[in-house]
């Protein structure tokens, strides 16, 4: 599988395009866009913060702690080192730190409202139950933080009017949580969204290797088909005229475990079906479980291209566009915040982000299946991994 120098220029055209019209966020300021973000307190008292998480991902964890550096260089906390985490995804190391050592005027990290349900499906009615109940008796939390789609979908809708940011979803709009990139549709409501990202990977990845079957594997569920964006892949094949080859595999109802070997067992399926491979976002896709995806599609020399951080491309995945930076979310998120403790109203702000993409790629990976990658792709690679890194110790 050699590279065409022709085919390499125009996805490096399409890159250099995604990456100008990235950067900013939306054009169309929001009704509260222009409200201060200088930090005061709340008639006297602190601004108290909680934090529900859906799921288990890393991008949580990197999220969480942009906002907190995106807030020091706002004044609204005390400028520190943050603590080292446990491992690439937990969370409790930084809020224990933010709850208890954090120095600020003006905010409080609440000890107790860190609402964590993991993978647990039963688990996830109760949890949003208790949190509910917090807020609209006992009242005593300001803002709530809000990661991954889970966590979305319970904060969304009208059963509180506490503001929540909600952070780290892949498709906000298609998982429920919002109704629109423009108007979330709930006065407490905030979520950012690009809404041309997914596309454009896809695009980036079609243009490099022009495949005429994309294998991908999701749930087809709300939560599946939001996790995944897999309705932006099905409009970019229609316009590219490439088949989509799917093969479903359930996370809801099952352990994490079978969910991990139920994605396994698809892309081994696919591996006998398609040309090129996009590995979408799943709770049984992860570090750990990398290896197993993708023995049996270098095997087969097929391309890859993952939809999540570039972490992913340094345990074997050929390629991503990833984030360039988390302190661009974390700054959007911070000021967005500030607003609200200056009196925004959630839905009245900009949801729209656009960040600064980054190419990365993992030679080792293009070597194992016979890809050639021309010197223009690698030049606009801002991460270039010349080994497959091994799987975390759990």
């Amino acid at each position: 599988m050699n590279s065409n120098n022709s085919v390499s220029r125009t996805a490096l055209a399409v890159f250099l395009a995604f990456a100008l019209c990235l950067g900013a966020v939306s054009a169309l300021a929001a009704k509260d866009d222009n409200l201060p973000v200088t930090p005061r307190d709340n008639k006297g008292k602190k601004w108290r913060i909680g934090y529900i998480q859906g799921g288990d991902y890393n991008s949580y964890q990197q999220s969480l702690a942009a906002i907190v550096k995106g807030l020091m260089r706002l004044g609204w906390i005390q400028d520190a080192e943050l603590p080292k985490p446990q491992n690439d995804k937990e969370v409790v190391t930084l809020w224990t730190w933010l709850s208890s050592e954090a120095k600020s005027d003006y905010v409080q990290f609440v000890a107790d409202a860190r609402y964590d349900a993991g993978f647990d499906k039963e688990k996830r009615p109760q949890i949003k139950k208790e949190l509910l109940q917090r807020l609209n008796e006992r009242k005593d939390i300001d803002l709530m933080l809000a990661m991954g789609t889970w966590a979305g979908q319970d904060m969304s809708g009208n059963g509180h009017k506490v503001p929540t940011i909600v952070g780290s979803t892949t498709d906000p709009i298609a998982s429920g949580i919002i109704k629109s990139a423009e108007d979330s549709g709930y006065d407490q409501i905030h979520a950012k969204i690009d809404p041309d990202r997914h596309r454009l990977q896809v695009r980036l990845f079609h243009d490099i290797f022009k495949f005429a079957k994309l294998g991908i594997a999701y749930e087809e569920s709300k939560e599946g088909r939001g996790f995944s964006a897999i309705d932006d892949v099905y409009q970019v094949a229609e316009t590219r005229k490439f088949k989509v080859e799917k093969c479903l595999v359930p996370f809801n109802g099952v352990s994490q475990v079978d969910a991990e070997a139920g994605i396994v067992k698809c892309y081994r399926e696919l591996a006998d079906k398609v040309d090129a491979v996009y590995i979408v976002r799943h709770p049984g896709v992860n570090l750990a479980n990398m290896p197993k995806i993708l023995e049996p599609l270098v095997a087969k020399k097929i391309p890859t291209f993952t939809q999540g951080l570039s972490d992913e491309v340094k345990h074997g995945a050929m390629l991503s566009i990833s984030l360039a930076d988390f302190s661009y979310i974390g700054d959007f998120y911070a000021k967005t915040i500030a607003r609200i403790f200056n009196g925004a109203k959630p839905r009245n702000l900009t949801q729209v982000f656009q960040n600064p993409p980054k190419i990365a790629i993992n030679l080792k990976t293009a070597q194992m299946i016979g890809y050639d990658p021309s010197v223009d792709i690698v030049g606009a690679a801002d991460e270039i991994f010349t080994d497959i890194a091994p799987p975390p110790q759990p």
